[in-house]
């Protein structure tokens, strides 16, 4: 079985999911199928079928997210140190084209979220930047071309 890597922060927002799955949406589900059986004919049961649908898609991500937490290899990134960007880093880049800073921490593809500066060790970024140090210069293979970084800042938060 695959190891998967994961913050200490992304295991406990995903064993929190979990909960929050098993807790409120699965009771809430269960509720909504029992009141759309009492509707009759399943058959033309538009409630029903969308409450069973929401079920099955409940089940689902509760297996998933518990296999990838029972594969769940937690790296503390406070413990970690150094000006080498690697698994759990946040680091603070500027585009040399436009001077643009970006941050962004190096986390597992389970816990990853762009709009929270959460980028997945499995995307060209990240990729790019793993091994290299405070203040070199990176290309990253984009969709839309080449991009050049330089790495103001590594830290470990």
């Amino acid at each position: 079985m695959e190891k998967i890597p994961m913050t200490a922060a992304g295991y406990e927002q995903i064993d929190a999911e979990i909960k929050h799955l098993k807790s409120v949406e699965r009771p809430a589900t269960i509720q909504a199928i029992s009141e759309a059986r009492e509707h009759g004919d399943f058959s033309e049961n538009a409630e029903y079928h969308a409450a069973k649908e929401r079920q099955g898609f409940i089940e689902g991500r509760v297996m998933e997210l518990e296999s990838a937490l029972s594969r769940a290899q937690v790296i503390d990134v406070t413990k970690l140190s150094g000006d080498v960007v690697k698994f759990g880093a946040t680091v603070t880049v500027v585009d040399e084209d436009t001077d643009k800073e970006s941050t962004y921490q190096i986390v597992g593809e389970m816990e990853s979220d762009l709009e929270n500066g959460k980028i997945s060790l499995t995307s060209p970024i990240a990729r790019a930047l793993i091994g290299k140090e405070l203040g070199d210069s990176v290309e990253v293979n984009t969709p839309g071309g080449g991009k050049s970084y330089e790495i103001l800042k590594v830290q470990w938060v």
